[in-house]
């Protein structure tokens, strides 16, 4: 009996996941997808987009056999998190505190990327260096004119995915009208694998930690503002950049970190509110393509990890006379994901919400709230639970 087939579109970090999940499942499965080859590594310097990757997905990424792969010279754990509100409130997460030796590590995409690739190549898994173009029953066409078969056909092909829109899954999309800037820094002091956050009404700062380099030490920004100002300092010539921010980062932390200096090329990203149906007949999709949230909580790549893992499940458990492109199948994925997806939508655009506001009582309100949550240890384990992924 031949085994089922599988075509993953999109090589990014939750196509290569899923493209070697669900060979290691016992599928025969295929990628197609620009096969862009990392960067060779440098210890000074680092891939300007960092995740805060979760126990849970840092457990997933284990059981695919891609940890281990990486350089663990470049992971960084993170021990403790700091969250600061805007009129006093300060919320102090440990990691000990839920029994755990770290909240997250934070990992460089290129680094993922690599390991992943890697793996793919080992398993021999047939990669087309293609695109999707559409898609006619079981039958995906790329832009070459290759034609290709699959049972399902699995989108981790991004926010403006193609197999999304070819399969007619419903999608609803709603801009913040933020964009997120970012950058790595060098701190004049030491980070202490500390993550650090501050909600400045307007805006959300993060300061996430990463290896020392020559420099100094070193953290990666992470700064969602209104467009129009991000807009405005990406604009500046790049030595008045550097100053202008510089000077608001000392003004947004209180030097928490003592000098801050600008150490790489700063970029920026449009934020959205998305989410799909996630599902069709024969198809399914992950991560990105499926949905996206605020970064405020950094859980977007775990969110589309999770994703990957509850496919490769549902695929699992399946009933033997089913394929795994029946509706019936990719239903139960879509619901088993719905509870995550829809809590993590709610947690991250209620607090984007209520940090917006600049009424007073509503100012007075939500950082009483951190200091009452700072002084509960149940209510700091369910905190760092959730942020676990556990």
């Amino acid at each position: 009996m031949s085994k089922e087939s599988v075509l993953v579109c999109g090589s990014g970090i939750a196509g290569l996941a899923a493209t070697l999940g669900l060979t290691r499942a016992g599928l025969d499965v295929s990628l197609i997808g620009p096969q862009v080859v990392p960067a060779p590594v440098s210890s000074e310097t680092y891939c300007p987009r960092v995740y805060a990757i979760s126990a849970a997905s840092q457990s997933f990424l284990d059981r695919l056999g891609v940890w281990t792969m990486m350089d663990s010279r470049r992971l960084t754990p993170v021990e403790t998190m700091e969250v600061y509100g805007d009129g006093g409130g300060a919320l102090h997460l440990h990691a000990w505190q839920a029994a755990q030796t770290t909240l997250a590590w934070i990992v460089e995409a290129s680094e993922m990327e690599r390991a992943l690739q890697q793996a793919v190549q080992v398993f021999g898994i047939s990669w087309h260096p293609e695109k999707f173009q559409r898609m006619e029953s079981r039958t995906i066409f790329t832009d070459t004119g290759r034609s290709l078969k699959a049972d399902l056909l699995v989108g981790a092909d991004g926010a403006k995915s193609p197999v999304r829109t070819a399969a007619g899954i419903h999608h609803e999309s709603r801009p913040y009208g933020d964009i997120g800037l970012v950058v790595h820094l060098t701190a004049e002091l030491p980070h202490q694998h500390i993550a650090l956050q501050w909600f400045t009404g307007d805006s959300v700062l993060a300061l996430l930690p990463l290896p020392d380099t020559s420099q100094g030490h070193q953290v990666s920004m992470v700064w969602s503002m209104p467009q129009d100002d991000a807009r405005e300092l990406m604009a500046m010539p790049e030595l008045q950049r550097n100053i202008v921010l510089e000077t608001r980062l000392a003004a947004a932390t209180g030097g928490r970190l003592g000098v801050l200096k600008v150490r790489s090329t700063l970029s920026g990203f449009p934020l959205f509110l998305e989410h799909s149906g996630m599902v069709a007949p024969g198809v399914a999709l992950v991560s990105d393509a499926a949905h996206r949230v605020h970064p405020l909580a950094g859980q977007g790549l775990n969110l589309g990890l999770a994703d990957v893992d509850g496919l490769i499940q549902a695929v699992r458990d399946k009933e033997a006379f089913r394929s795994i492109g029946d509706l019936r199948v990719l239903s139960r994925y879509r619901r088993a994901r719905a509870e995550p997806i829809m809590a993590m939508r709610i947690a991250t655009h209620g607090l984007h919400g209520l940090f917006a506001s600049q009424a007073a009582p509503v100012v007075w309100g939500r950082n009483a709230g951190m200091r009452f949550v700072d002084r509960l240890p149940f209510m700091k384990r369910m905190l760092i639970g959730g942020a676990s992924g556990k």
